[in-house]
């Protein structure tokens, strides 16, 4: 395909879509289809990441090596070069990086080589909220690498998206649909260092369906197990320092948490399994990724919490040691981020009930 959009172009219509908003999925696939009319790319790996921890929550990818996703998740957790966690607020490109020696990189060496791919064009969606997401995408022989003019292009649209993948988390936080029954654990997923899953306990299936809905009945692909399990091997081989855990948005108001930790206790080992858990988030997860989601100051997120306690005006301006106005303040300045306009529709949607 020959891109056939411009500079400004593409910024003005990345902004517009990403003003329209919509869920996470929808918006992700239609900021794609902008990018490729300004910027040729073969394939594309979207993915959403709880905003704290950084890990993976929710895929949108279009690959040639998806039967081989679990592999492809793995190689990209324990490659150091343009993993996400570390890229700068811009387009980088694998050529770049590696000094046009591609084989430097883990994940080339052992998976984009046999598909052709000849580089790859990856960008980090981070404010001082969280992050957002990552975003790859690559090129296939017979295309040419991306050249420093199409990532400056593609750089441009960076807050912009960071922006509105923000803002699409925050909708996210409604009102659950009355009389759905929560979902029932023990949910354990086992994997190998592999990833290929082993064992499940019986709830699994439904929690897996619910991330990853299936219209033709099939079992669910576990990415967001496969991302927690990603990152525990990155933290074991010292690649990455971070949390194995990632909150992911379940549909109508739903967040699960999920974890990943060996059988037998920390540390690697060559045979040791992975067991990845799923719950409900808990309340103080749910307000904490509320509050990133709709930019609260800390302060407004210190009241938030205090408020889903259950405390009263009075109480919560002693224990932050403010005046009761200064509080009334900081609620006006919620509800004017939130578009809520009193407590209670405000707890509700923390609480998601």
């Amino acid at each position: 395909m020959i891109a056939t959009v411009g500079s400004s172009a593409l910024l003005a219509n990345i902004e517009r879509v990403c003003a329209h908003g919509g869920a996470g999925r929808a918006l992700r696939l239609k900021i794609l289809d902008e990018l490729r009319r300004s910027v040729a790319f073969d394939a594309f790996a979207f993915v959403l990441t709880d905003p704290i921890t950084g890990v993976g929550a929710s895929p949108v990818a279009e690959v040639p090596c998806l039967p081989e996703l679990p592999r492809l998740i793995r190689l990209k957790y324990l490659t150091e070069i343009n993993r996400w966690t570390d890229l700068p607020d811009r387009f980088v490109s694998l050529l770049a990086a590696t000094d046009g020696e591609p084989s430097r990189s883990l994940l080339w060496r052992e998976l984009l080589k046999q598909y052709g791919v000849v580089d790859v064009a990856s960008a980090v969606f981070r404010d001082r909220h969280g992050c957002w997401a990552f975003l790859d995408l690559w090129r296939t022989a017979p295309g040419l690498p991306f050249t420093a003019a199409e990532l400056a292009r593609l750089s441009l649209v960076v807050p912009a998206v960071t922006d509105g993948l923000r803002r699409a988390q925050a909708a996210t936080f409604v009102q659950t649909q009355a009389g759905r029954e929560a979902l029932r654990g023990p949910v354990v997923l086992l994997l190998s260092p592999d990833l290929d899953v082993l064992a499940e306990t019986v709830p699994t299936f439904e929690y897996l369906r619910a991330l990853m809905p299936s219209s033709d009945g099939q079992s669910p692909v576990p990415a967001g197990a496969y991302n927690v399990a990603a990152q525990l091997l990155a933290r074991e081989a010292g690649v990455d320092d971070g949390t194995a855990s990632a909150c992911v948005h379940a549909g109508g108001g739903h967040w699960f948490t999920l974890r990943a930790a060996r059988l037998g206790g920390p540390g690697p080992s060559a045979d040791g399994t992975i067991a990845v858990t799923i719950e409900d988030a808990s309340g103080a997860d749910r307000v904490a990724l509320f509050a990133r989601a709709n930019a609260l100051t800390g302060r407004e997120t210190e009241l938030l919490t205090h408020l889903n306690a259950g405390k009263d005006t009075h109480d919560i301006a002693a224990q932050m040691h403010l005046s009761e106005h200064t509080i009334q303040d900081h609620l006006k300045a919620i509800f004017t981020k939130t578009g809520i306009r009193t407590r209670r529709g405000l707890l509700s949607h923390v609480r998601g009930r």
